[in-house]
C-alpha cells in the first residue's frame, strides 16, 4: 500500500475512489434522519411532538459539544494505525447500528418508551456520525499537499454524496410498496447501514496516512478552538459556507410547498420528484467541469462564480407563475450547476487555509477545524430550515387547501428573493478570502523554512513569521495563554492571575444560566406534549451548553495560572502578537525568509 504522494503528484484514481465513495453511504443515512424522521416517529410510532422536540433538543445539545471535542480527540490520537482510521473503523459500524435501531423501533413501543428509545438512538446516531465524519474530512488535506489534487478528491467526494442523496431521496418510495413505512425505513436503514461499514472498511483498508504526522504535538483543545478563530481566511471562509448553508435549508424545505401551491402541479409528488432530480443531477454531472475550470483559473474565483450561478437560479424562481413548469425544471437546472462546486471548493480551500494554520503556529490541527466547520453550520440550518414554516403560518397557510395570494408571495420571495439575496452577501464576504494558487504555494514554501528553523514570510499579511519555537514568547507559554480571550489577558496583566479565575468561572455560570432559560423554555412549551419547542430554543441551548463547556476546561488552567503565574512581560509581548494577527512577525533586520 503506498504511502501518499508529496506536493505535485497525483493521487490514484483508486485512492480517491477510496476517500470519497463511503460519503455515498453517509449522505444517504442524513436524508431520511432529514425527511422521514420526525414523521414517522409522530404518524407510525405515535410518539408526542413535545417528546420529539425535547429528545432533539438534547441530541442537538450533545452534538454541540461531542464535535469540537472528537477533532481536538482525533489530533491527539498517537497509533500505529494513524490519527484517523482508527476512529473510521470504530465509528461508522457503530454509527449504522444505532442507524438502524432509530429506524427499527420495537412494534409494541408508544408514548413515551418510544420517546425515550428515539432519543437514545438519536444521541448515539449523532454520537458515532460525529467519531467517524469528522476524522475522514481531516483525513483529505493530509493526503496531498498539492493545490490542484485538493479539488479532485474533494470534487471526487461531492459526486458520491449528491449521488447518496439521489438514492436515498427515491429508495424509501421504491421499499414502501412492499409493507408499508415501517419496514421501508428499516430495510432502508439495513442497505445502506450495511454500504456504510463495507465503504469504510475498504477506506481504512486502502488509504494510509502519512507517518510524519504523527509525530507532529498535539495542541490543547481550548487554545486551538481560539487560533482556528483567529485565523482570518478560516473565518471568511466559514461565514460564506454558512451563509451558503442557509439557501439550501430553507429551499429543502420550502420546495413541497412550492410545488403544490406555486406552480399548481397536477401530480406534485411526481413534479417534485422531477425537479429534485433534475437539480442533483445537473449538480452531479456539471463537477467534471468545475474541476476543469478549478484547475485553469483557480479555485476561489471559480468558488465565487458557483454563488452566482446558484443565486441567479434561486431569483429565477420568484418569477414563476402557476402552470411554469417547465421554466422551474430549467431554474432548477441552472441552479443546480453551482450547487456541487460549492460543496467540494469550499472542502478544497479550507485544506489550503489548515497549511496557512500550520505556518501560523506550527501545528497540524485538521479535524480541529474540520470539526467546528461541522458544527456551526448544525445550527445555522435548524432556524434556517423552520423560520420559513411560521412565517407561512404567519401569512395564514391552510393544509391542503387553495392558498391566499399573501401565502404564495411569502413562498415565492422565501424561495427565490431571500435565497438570491443571502447568495450576494456570501458572494461579497468570500470576496475578501486573500488564499490564492501563488499565497498558497508561498505557505507551503514558509513551512519548509520553519521546519529548517529559519523565519519565513507571511504571504496574506505580509512581515516575517520566526519558528514557533524562536518566538518572543515560548511556543509552551503561548498555548497556555491562549486558554483566555484577549481582554482576561488585559485584566490579568492590571489585576494578577486571581481575576482571571474570577472571569471564567462568571462566564461559564453565564452559559450555563443560558443553557438553563433556554430548557426551561422548551419545557413550558411542550407541557401539553402536543407542540414542538421552538427552533430557537433548541439552537440556543445547545450553542449555550457548548459554551458552557468550553469555559469550564478553561477553570484548571486558570486555576494554574493562578499558582505559577506567567514570567513578566510575557503577556504584554503575547497581546502584541495578538494586536498583529495572533502570530508574533520578526523585525526587518530578520534572517531572509523564504517565499
Amino acid at each position: 500500500m503506498p504511502s501518499p504522494p508529496q506536493a505535485g503528484e497525483r493521487l490514484p484514481l483508486d485512492l480517491k475512489l477510496a476517500f470519497g465513495a463511503p460519503t455515498f453511504a453517509s449522505a444517504a443515512l442524513a436524508i431520511p434522519v432529514a425527511i422521514h424522521m420526525t414523521k414517522f416517529y409522530a404518524d407510525v410510532v405515535q410518539v408526542p411532538l413535545g417528546l420529539l422536540g425535547i429528545a432533539i433538543a438534547v441530541a442537538r445539545a450533545f452534538d454541540a459539544v461531542t464535535d469540537p471535542l472528537m477533532g481536538w480527540l482525533s489530533d491527539c490520537t498517537r497509533t500505529r494505525w494513524g490519527r484517523r482510521r482508527p476512529y473510521l473503523a470504530l465509528g461508522a459500524p457503530l454509527c449504522a447500528l444505532s442507524f438502524w435501531l432509530l429506524f427499527t423501533p420495537p412494534a409494541g413501543l408508544a408514548g413515551r418508551a418510544a420517546a425515550l428509545w428515539f432519543g437514545t438512538c438519536f444521541v448515539l446516531y449523532y454520537l458515532f456520525h460525529t467519531v467517524y465524519l469528522v476524522p475522514h474530512l481531516a483525513l483529505g488535506p493530509e493526503l496531498t499537499p498539492d493545490y490542484h489534487e485538493r479539488s479532485s478528491l474533494f470534487g471526487v467526494r461531492e459526486a458520491f454524496l449528491i449521488l447518496g442523496t439521489l438514492s436515498a431521496a427515491m429508495l424509501p418510495g421504491v421499499l414502501a410498496g412492499a409493507g408499508g413505512e415501517r419496514l421501508a425505513l428499516s430495510r432502508f436503514a439495513l442497505i445502506f447501514g450495511a454500504l456504510l461499514v463495507a465503504l469504510y472498511a475498504w477506506l481504512v483498508i486502502r488509504v494510509r496516512e502519512r507517518p510524519e504526522h504523527r509525530l507532529r504535538p498535539p495542541n490543547p483543545l481550548v487554545p486551538g478552538v481560539r487560533r482556528c478563530l483567529r485565523n482570518r481566511p478560516f473565518v471568511l471562509l466559514l461565514v460564506t459556507s454558512v451563509l451558503a448553508a442557509v439557501p439550501g435549508a430553507m429551499t429543502a424545505t420550502l420546495i413541497p410547498f412550492f410545488t403544490h401551491y406555486v406552480l399548481r402541479a397536477p401530480e406534485p409528488q411526481r413534479w417534485l420528484a422531477v425537479l429534485l432530480g433534475t437539480y442533483f443531477g445537473v449538480a452531479f454531472v456539471c463537477l467534471p467541469a468545475w474541476l476543469w475550470l478549478a484547475r485553469r483559473f483557480g479555485k476561489r474565483p471559480v468558488w465565487l462564480a458557483s454563488f452566482v450561478g446558484c443565486g441567479s437560479g434561486a431569483l429565477s424562481l420568484f418569477l414563476l407563475r402557476p402552470g411554469d413548469l417547465g421554466p422551474a425544471v430549467a431554474c432548477l437546472a441552472w441552479s443546480g450547476t453551482g450547487f456541487g462546486a460549492i460543496m467540494f471548493l469550499s472542502l478544497a480551500i479550507k485544506a489550503d487555509v489548515i497549511d496557512y494554520d500550520e505556518l501560523l503556529t506550527g501545528r497540524r490541527r485538521e479535524a480541529q477545524f474540520m470539526s467546528l466547520w461541522s458544527l456551526i453550520p448544525k445550527f445555522v440550518t435548524i432556524p434556517a430550515a423552520a423560520i420559513p414554516v411560521a412565517l407561512l403560518g404567519s401569512a395564514g397557510y391552510v393544509p391542503n387547501a387553495v392558498q391566499h395570494p399573501d401565502v404564495v408571495l411569502a413562498i415565492r420571495v422565501l424561495i427565490g428573493l431571500v435565497p438570491a439575496l443571502i447568495f450576494g452577501v456570501a458572494f461579497a464576504v468570500g470576496w475578501r478570502l486573500p488564499l490564492d494558487e501563488a499565497a498558497h504555494r508561498a505557505v507551503l514554501a514558509g513551512i519548509e523554512a520553519h521546519r529548517a528553523g529559519r523565519p519565513a514570510r507571511d504571504p496574506l499579511r505580509g512581515g516575517h513569521l520566526p519558528p514557533p519555537l524562536q518566538r518572543d514568547v515560548p511556543d509552551a507559554e503561548g498555548w497556555r495563554l491562549d486558554h483566555f480571550s484577549r481582554g482576561e489577558l488585559e485584566r490579568l496583566g492590571r489585576s494578577g492571575p486571581g481575576r482571571l479565575l474570577r472571569d471564567v468561572l462568571a462566564a461559564g455560570a453565564a452559559a450555563f444560566a443560558l443553557c438553563a432559560a433556554a430548557c426551561s423554555f422548551v419545557a413550558a412549551s411542550v407541557r401539553d406534549l402536543a407542540s414542538e419547542p421552538g427552533a430557537a430554543a433548541v439552537v440556543v441551548a445547545g450553542l449555550a451548553f457548548s459554551a458552557g463547556v468550553f469555559h469550564a476546561l478553561r477553570l484548571l488552567p486558570a486555576w494554574r495560572m493562578r499558582r505559577q503565574p506567567p514570567a513578566p512581560g510575557v503577556v504584554a509581548a503575547h497581546l502584541r502578537a495578538l494586536a498583529l494577527g495572533g502570530a508574533p512577525r520578526a523585525a526587518d533586520r530578520a534572517a531572509p525568509a523564504a517565499g
